[in-house]
């Protein structure tokens, strides 16, 4: 045998040794990852709390990742929380409502989507016209739902919410007027109650800008039912005109002192 040909067999035998040890040592690693894995497995079943923290960490570690690639942390749940929809998923009478009302108020049409369709159910719960409804936010806040008096109301419907606290705790607190949604379905309850109390829809807007005992309101009820008035003519599918809104004050008696007291004495009825 030449001393190449032993040459080229030790190589043989050199390299076939390391591939075999390769193998020994990756099929012992594996195996070990396995019993590593299968123990955590069993460890992190009977030990819930590791496992919630090892989770809490890594969904940790995932956010700061992803905020020092991006900026900010993605959050999935913030369009569950938007007062937003698709306004042609709405009734066409409720998506006719909608953009007219979007064009007028120079409002996006997708909020405005999910104040109509709640109009349109609180007033259904309680026997008020959506329109009517629709057409108090108008005045009173112009759909901004953090507007505020200089007496304190508050939100869509502008409610003295220190006045009606307690309708706000099923929603968790006052805080909950600046909340569309909820300030909507408050407002409403308080206008039901200032309806039932004058007798009277007319009565009943002038106690809800808290002039119920005055001579005039300020010209407040014949805003609101001019606006009612054409909501409902462009619910009925009827062509009317977008004007300019002018600046409508909010509460138009609200510096008039008995306002307070007859919108107290009407939540302490």
């Amino acid at each position: 045998m030449t001393t190449t040909e032993k040459f080229s067999r030790g190589l043989r035998v050199f390299v076939s040794d390391i591939a075999q040890g390769f193998f020994e040592i990756t099929h012992n690693g594996f195996a070990l990852l396995g019993l590593a894995v299968m123990f955590a497995t069993i460890t992190l079943a009977a030990r819930p709390e590791l496992r919630d923290a090892g989770e809490a960490q890594l969904i940790t570690w995932l956010q700061d990742r992803q905020t020092a690639i991006n900026g900010f942390v993605s959050n999935t749940d913030a369009v569950e929380r938007a007062t937003a929809a698709d306004p042609k998923s709405l009734p066409k009478q409720q998506a006719a409502v909608t953009y007219w009302l979007s064009k007028k108020y120079n409002i996006a049409p997708e909020p405005l989507s999910a104040l109509v369709a709640e109009a349109y159910e609180s007033g259904a719960r309680a026997k008020l016209d959506p329109t009517l409804i629709l057409a108090i936010m108008a005045v009173e806040s112009g759909f901004n739902p953090f507007a505020q008096s200089t007496m304190g109301a508050q939100g869509l419907m502008q409610v003295m919410t220190k006045v009606h606290s307690e309708k706000y705790e099923f929603f968790g607190g006052k805080l909950a007027a600046f909340d569309p949604l909820t300030n909507l379905r408050v407002g409403v309850k308080v206008l039901q109650e200032c309806i039932a109390r004058a007798g009277s829809l007319e009565g009943g807007l002038k106690f809800y800008v808290g002039a119920g005992n005055m001579e005039d309101d300020g010209g407040y009820a014949g805003r609101v039912l001019a606006e009612h008035d054409r909501l409902k003519q462009v619910a009925a599918g009827r062509l009317v005109p977008t004007l300019v809104p002018q600046s409508v004050p909010v509460k138009a008696a609200q510096n008039v002192k008995p306002a307070i007291e007859v919108v107290a004495s009407l939540s302490n009825s």
